[in-house]
């Protein structure tokens, strides 16, 4: 027992608990990554084992401790000035004051070499055996978190990409990873490139270093959004690669209840516009958020909820789409979206029948208006000029500008405005070939 009444090894499972904590969220980019690759290579694992043995040992012991690898060099040690020197150039004359013990790990081997205690106390050759081993059988707890985390940002990135289309195989690698993805989701895409890249390293580092800190920048992200939305963990958090962060967020009432209000559009689970409001107002609040937290520029954009799993790669398609054009044409530290995105929309998209969609959905609130819809498309046939218009039409002027202004009541666009007339005659276009005739 030591003096604090707890044993060696409580101490060391202790302090091994807090190393798995560090570890446990660490991440690398998808696009460097492979479903069946291992982390890190086994000279790198070896190392950092050796790493955990030292630090623990020398804490416990209150003696000088260093591994030494199969060549007899130094590649841990309590003292820093050791490392990478030959063991028979340290000890050549201190035989009597050290305790040798074998240390294997996969295939590498070494061993621990433990100095005489400070404090005049005798070692157990056995004990301190035992604490190596119980070092070394639970360092596959670190590989196996990070390893889980690695297959987890690997398939919501190869999800949201299109890269696995059977339902069958997305829904056995959800159930393994522990993502539910039955509620309706939608993606929101966090472009945190300013504050994830930023290199603060100097040039004398190495390349993993520079790795590591990008790693680190992406967990903060992802723990600030799951902080922000009060998730249990962060299984539909996903960093992609060159500063962006994925969230597969739960887009029905339920979930958005905290942004959503009576006068919102009605939830239905069947349109790809579904609570996009309430989506909307989470996103600016978690704007807020990030930027406090990482001090630097954020764009946040939002994809469409689209029925089904292999509709979380559409709603992909949405968010990305929405933040480059976004990005492009209204600046930083905003939140993207297709139908906030004017005239952009429909020149920047290429897939027609998102077009026809968005043309649909901003003119939805005339559904039930034919005759504003006929108002609308007489006052552009006529070139935007009221007084022709009214003539066509029959009606008086001012009949003409009641009329405009519920449109612009009703939409959110002004007939009035070039952006705005621009936007809703390319809207009606759009909707008039979507119909059969």
């Amino acid at each position: 027992m030591n003096h604090d009444g707890s044993s060696l090894k409580e101490q060391v499972q202790s302090g091994f608990t807090e190393a798995v904590k560090s570890n446990q969220s660490a991440t690398l980019p998808p696009s460097k990554k492979n479903l069946n690759v291992s982390l890190l290579n086994t000279t790198t694992q070896f190392e950092q084992v050796a790493t955990i043995v030292v630090e623990q040992l020398a804490h416990l012991l209150c003696a000088e401790v260093c591994i030494i690898n199969q060549h007899a060099y130094v590649i841990a040690s309590s003292n820093p000035k050791l490392v990478k020197l030959h063991f028979n150039h340290i000890y050549k004359n201190n035989s009597l004051n050290y305790l040798r013990l074998p240390l294997s790990f996969n295939t590498q081997i070494g061993e621990v070499i433990v100095s005489k205690p400070h404090n005049g106390e005798v070692i157990s050759p056995r004990l301190v055996q035992e604490v190596v081993e119980l070092v070394i059988n639970q360092t596959t707890v670190i590989d196996t978190l990070l390893n889980q985390h690695q297959l987890k940002d690997k398939f919501i990135y190869d999800l949201l990409h299109g890269l696995i289309d059977e339902e069958t195989t997305i829904a056995r690698y959800s159930k393994l990873l522990g993502i539910d993805l039955n509620p309706p989701r939608a993606v929101i895409l966090i472009n945190a490139a300013d504050y994830i890249l930023t290199n603060n390293i100097s040039y004398q580092h190495q390349q993993e270093n520079i790795e590591t800190q990008i790693q680190q920048r992406a967990n903060l992200v992802i723990r600030s959004i799951v902080s922000f939305f009060q998730l249990p963990n962060d299984t539909i958090c996903a960093y992609l690669g060159d500063g962006e962060v994925a969230v597969l967020k739960a887009s029905d009432t339920k979930n958005l209840g905290n942004w959503a209000t009576r006068g919102d559009v009605p939830e239905q689970c069947s349109s790809s516009w579904a609570n996009l409001t309430a989506l909307k107002r989470a996103a600016k609040a978690l704007l807020m958020r990030l930027q406090n937290d990482t001090g630097t520029s954020i764009n946040i954009s939002i994809g469409r909820y689209h029925p089904g799993i292999r509709g979380l790669a559409q709603s992909y398609q949405d968010a990305r789409a929405a933040l480059s054009l976004g990005s492009r044409f209204r600046g930083c530290n905003q939140v993207h979206c297709l139908d906030g995105l004017g005239i952009a929309a429909f020149i920047g998209i290429g897939d027609e029948r998102t077009k026809i969609e968005l043309a649909t959905y901003l003119l939805s609130p005339l559904d039930h208006e034919p005759e504003l819809l006929a108002t609308l498309d007489t006052f552009f046939t006529e070139d935007c000029c009221p007084s022709s218009t009214a003539h066509q039409l029959y009606i008086h002027r001012n009949t003409l500008s009641y009329r405009l202004d519920k449109i612009n009541l009703l939409t959110g666009f002004n007939p009035r405005r070039f952006d705005d007339a621009v936007q809703m005659r390319l809207a009606l276009l759009l909707r008039e070939l979507s119909n059969p005739r």
